[in-house]
């Protein structure tokens, strides 16, 4: 992948002239180069761009941003790519990324207003932060290592090695700090589609915590239950690479309509 700009991040084989972009926005700790193996599924029908926040990758020697930074500077890159050129955009975020990403799509104006919105293993805004991702931006070392352990990120051998530990997790950590400074505030509904897409074994996203979502947007949002857990594209990604290009497809075909 190549950097693009500050805040993006593109693969080498890119869409078609013209093509969509999806923005995609990682989880906490997740490297935006990880959404590079998603766009061999996509082929030229859309362009994945990752979202590269400060102080991560390319921008690592930058200080990390507030939340509400994050959305600001997100959005405002976003807006500029798409009212330049006028390609169509989504939006898809999984975790904090969801959270971040619907908070983009909520400022999003005129012709920047995505075709879609696409949030994974991500509980309603209104119920963020949990009293688990509270508690557990207390926490350091091995006590933060075995706690996150519960949305299944981190591989047992990490968790027991404190040199690994020491070189993976401040990033994380960060990550789970700047998520407990988000505050959620009502606002008008959405007039943008979207969907929902959740692991049937995620601990930490059920039923319960995704029917507020409902509250966020004009029409109800379409739901996948899809294998796997909280990281259920891992190592797989195919079933949500064929989510996103069943949408970005069907846009198409209503334009030829």
């Amino acid at each position: 992948m190549s950097g693009t700009g500050d805040w993006f991040v593109t693969h080498e084989r890119l869409g078609a002239l013209g093509a969509p972009r999806i923005f995609c926005f990682p989880h906490a700790g997740g490297s935006p180069r990880a959404f590079a193996d998603w766009q061999a599924g996509l082929g030229e029908d859309a362009e994945i761009v990752a979202v590269c926040r400060p102080g991560r990758e390319h921008r690592a020697a930058e200080p990390a941003p507030t939340i509400g930074e994050l959305i600001d500077g997100a959005t405002a890159a976003i807006a500029a790519a798409t009212e330049r050129d006028g390609r169509p955009c989504y939006l898809f975020g999984h975790s904090l990324g969801a959270l971040v990403a619907f908070e983009v799509c909520r400022r999003l104006t005129g012709s920047a207003v995505p075709r879609h919105f696409v949030a994974s293993g991500c509980s309603a805004p209104s119920l963020l932060p949990s009293q688990r991702v509270k508690h557990i931006a207390t926490l350091t070392g091995a006590e933060f290592a075995e706690a996150i352990g519960f949305f299944g990120g981190l591989a047992p051998e990490v968790i027991a090695d404190a040199e690994l530990r020491d070189l993976l997790l401040p990033g994380l950590i960060a990550d789970f700090r700047m998520a407990v400074g988000y505050r959620y505030r009502p606002g008008p509904r959405l007039v943008v589609p979207a969907t929902l897409v959740v692991g049937r074994d995620d601990p930490h996203v059920r039923q319960a915590e995704i029917a507020p979502w409902e509250q966020e947007f004009s029409w109800p949002p379409d739901r996948h239950w899809v294998d796997g857990g909280h990281f259920y594209f891992e190592p797989d990604p195919g079933a949500i690479v064929g989510i996103l290009s069943a949408l970005v497809l069907a846009d198409q075909h209503v334009e030829l309509i």
